[in-house]
């Protein structure tokens, strides 16, 4: 049930006794007086008296300018109460009434009961004034007086805002934070809020101030946007305290500065503006310092006296279904806003896009510049590439029942890059990247449908593919001018059978899988150079695709078969089993995975052979709080562990665990010159009611040496979390011997207690 009033209701109180005594006394005749009990309804009323608004809901009506409780109504008032199903404001006649079935009760437990109660006099501030508002999940807002000034707003004074109501648990401590204001005004259209003169209380304690703040509002997703003092170490830059400062705010324009100090390398200096529109909003972020001692980056780019960047990034919704932004960085070395740990959220890619968005299409225009980021030269910074632009559309027909689905697909993609993008591991060769210009064009249409007979699921699909690319000969490794088209007939048959069987209460899936696909092709490498397919690993997760390469300048080609099963089962007590594998066959015609690509993307997969290494994935929890998962990949040629990982998670109360192992098996043919293991594990261990101890190590079992080992302190009462956390490297971690102290700040929204939720595993990938 929601308060929404607890105190300074006497004038309400008052007024509302007075109407229950008119109410009364023509009902009770002046002849039977002595029939009446002394004590009924003539209960002292104390002026003074506090009085209270309960019920289910709060609500202001625009149009008929009525301010509504409804739901369980109870008005109290020195022990008088008062029940009905609706209160109605109605700021235009300054009237209350109790409308539906009403009950009076008096503090000697006398009743009287009527249809709908009137109220009269000046209630417009003695029913908003010293308002207390508690929602269904906890939070309040306290206030001197509430006022609904325009009909999207709503105007506190003197007011309060707590997540955790009265914040204090049931053992009598202090818990979370709360925010007090001169003012509040709370715009019911879009849920932002803006506040002047809040001062922020963390357990009580009031610890910051600010002239005004605005935020969007009041859910965890507003609250993680909020800028948190910074403390952290490094052993570059020394102790790192930063203090954002709000310079100016409101539901338009952010402008915030960020003044750091390091005890390493002295004072660093950033700003933020932030502008909002009705249809979007953008950021400009700068920030720069002279650094004291440029040795401790010795041998890296970050070895200069002058370090910054300039960060932009904005984003618009122009109509409906259309969306489009920006994202650019600049910045004196690549190495800079890691070194400083500053956000790196669009930093990697500097972009100018379009997105247009309905049911059935989609259509993507970007023209895309990518930095990478750390030690990095501008010569390995040349090697990046330059996508303009790359488009991509989609678009869906659904046929007549029964008839299946039309899709339409394609891409067109221009790269420009400035020089060769190689690089060689253990002697083993890679080019992900050509110098010149590029460009291809890829359309993909295919038709696909469902029929069930006997049991037996039968999938078809027919499509088919083009392609058209073009590339300059710029780069020496290549053999010069170069153009390509290609049209590829596509055909494929997915069918399933599966089995399903229960006792009523669990549940057992078994399906066996067989696929057929063919691509009438012999041209594996439709781009002419390989920009967007070099990422590969042949697993269960896509075991049965018919298209397994990640991008378009790749496909595969000839007749394959997939061949595997899937076994799930579902148990009653909310356990459950999945066991996902199979193999995969080249039947006929060129296997695209064993065909020459100087990005070296399927060597090595087990995809190069006519039967491809076996796959089989593994997850499941058989008991509240732990699940588990893993996957193999087996040579069967001599029945040799090629790659596996596992990972396992316990979440049980306030305990939690996990372990990860990851193993690559030694293969010379990719620089893989001895076998990978590697196992990791977190712990966290509560230590009192709030308080928690977490860790975290890894070991390089290869190199027989530790990769990081680290663990903290932290506080988490479901409404403000805080702690610190030291973390080390090794000597084979890819940023080795390297030492870091940072602290964590986040407050949370009521909507954000989850601490009991449960979370699948995440298993290690390969």
């Amino acid at each position: 049930m929601k308060t929404i009033g607890r105190q300074g209701f006497g004038r309400l109180g008052r007024a509302l006794l007075a109407s229950v005594s008119l109410c009364l006394l023509p009902a009770v005749p002046a002849l039977a007086q002595n029939l009446v009990p002394d004590n009924f309804f003539n209960a002292p009323v104390n002026p003074n008296g506090n009085a209270g608004v309960e019920a289910n809901t709060l609500t202001f009506d625009a149009r008929t300018n009525v301010i509504r409780a409804s739901g369980d109504v109870v008005l109290s008032h020195e022990g008088y109460v008062v029940r009905g199903e609706t209160l109605e404001f109605d700021r235009r006649s300054n009237q209350v009434r109790l409308t539906g079935r009403v009950s009076v009760t008096d503090p000697f437990g006398n009743v009287m009961e009527t249809d709908g109660l009137d109220i009269g006099g000046g209630m417009k501030q003695a029913f908003l004034n010293a308002l207390t508002i508690t929602s269904y999940d906890g939070a309040r807002i306290t206030a001197d007086s509430v006022d609904y000034d325009s009909v999207l707003q709503s105007v506190l004074i003197n007011a309060g805002y707590a997540p955790c109501g009265d914040c204090i648990d049931d053992k009598g401590r202090r818990i979370g934070w709360s925010v007090n204001a001169a003012r509040i005004v709370h715009d019911s259209e879009d849920g932002s809020v803006y506040l002047e003169q809040p001062t922020l209380s963390l357990l009580g304690m009031p610890i910051a101030w600010l002239p005004y703040l605005w935020l969007p509002g009041t859910d965890n997703q507003a609250l993680s946007a909020l800028r948190m003092p910074i403390i952290d170490y490094s052993e570059k830059t020394g102790l790192r305290v930063g203090v954002p400062v709000m310079v100016y705010t409101n539901r338009w324009t952010d402008i915030i500065l960020t003044p750091t100090a390091t005890t390493r390398q002295g004072f660093l200096m950033g700003a933020e503006w932030v502008q909002r529109f009705d249809a979007g909003s953008f950021q400009i972020k700068a920030s720069g310092l002279h650094q004291w001692d440029p040795a401790a980056f010795t041998g890296t780019v970050g070895d200069r006296d002058w370090r910054g960047a300039l960060q932009t990034s904005g984003s618009f919704t122009p109509i409906e279904t259309w969306s489009a932004g920006w994202s650019y960085t600049a910045f004196t070395d690549a190495a800079y806003l890691e070194d400083y740990r500053l956000t790196t959220a669009k930093s990697t890619v500097n972009e100018v896009y379009a997105t247009h968005l309905t049911d059935d299409t989609f259509f993507d225009v970007r023209l895309q510049e990518f930095n990478l980021l750390g030690n990095i030269t501008p010569q390995e910074q040349s090697q990046q590439g330059k996508a303009l632009p790359v488009t991509r559309f989609s678009h869906v027909m659904d046929l007549e029942p029964g008839m299946g689905r039309v899709t339409i697909d394609g891409q067109l993609l221009g790269v420009q890059r400035q020089s060769d993008a190689v690089r060689t591991v253990n002697g083993v060769p890679y080019v992900f990247g050509h110098a010149g210009n590029k460009a291809r064009a890829t359309l993909q249409a295919g038709w696909q449908t469902q029929w069930i007979n006997s049991g037996l699921v039968f999938t078809p699909y027919a499509g088919v593919r083009t392609d058209l690319a073009y590339y300059d000969g710029t780069s020496p490794l290549m053999p010069g001018e170069t153009s390509l088209f290609s049209a590829t007939p596509i055909a494929a048959m997915d069918i399933r059978y599966p089995l399903i069987a229960h006792n009523g209460a669990d549940m057992h899936l078994i399906e066996p899988i067989a696929q057929m696909v063919y691509r009438g092709s012999d041209t594996s490498l439709v781009g002419i150079t390989n920009d967007d397919a070099q990422s590969f690993v042949f697993d269960d997760t896509n075991l049965f695709s018919y298209n397994r390469f990640s991008g378009y300048d790749r496909q595969e080609t000839g007749l394959r078969a997939n061949i595997g099963a899937r076994y799930q089962a579902n148990f009653a007590d909310g356990g459950y089993l999945e066991l996902v594998g199979g193999q995969s066959f080249q039947l006929a015609g060129a296997n695209a995975f064993a065909a020459a690509d100087p990005a070296g993307t399927s060597r090595g997969s087990g995809m190069e052979g006519a039967a491809s290494y076996a796959v089989l994935g593994a997850y499941g929890s058989f008991t509240p709080g732990l699940s588990f998962g893993g996957k193999v990949q087996v040579d069967t040629d001599d029945w040799a562990l090629a790659r596996a990982g596992a990972g396992m998670k316990l979440d049980l109360e306030r305990y939690a665990a996990t372990l990860d192992y990851r193993y690559i098996a030694a293969n010379a043919n990719v620089g893989t010159l001895q076998d990978q293991h590697e196992i990791g594990g977190e712990l966290t261990v509560p230590v009192s009611d709030y308080w928690s101890l977490k860790g975290n190590a890894a070991w390089d079992i290869g190199g027989n040496s530790w990769l990081q080992a680290g663990g903290g302190l932290y506080y988490d009462d479901g409404y403000l979390a805080f702690g610190a956390n030291a973390t080390r490297t090794g000597a084979t971690h890819t940023t080795p011997n390297d030492t870091r102290v940072t602290a964590t700040f986040q407050l949370k929204a009521p909507a954000g207690l989850n601490a009991g939720g449960t979370t699948n595993v995440s298993v290690p990938q390969f």
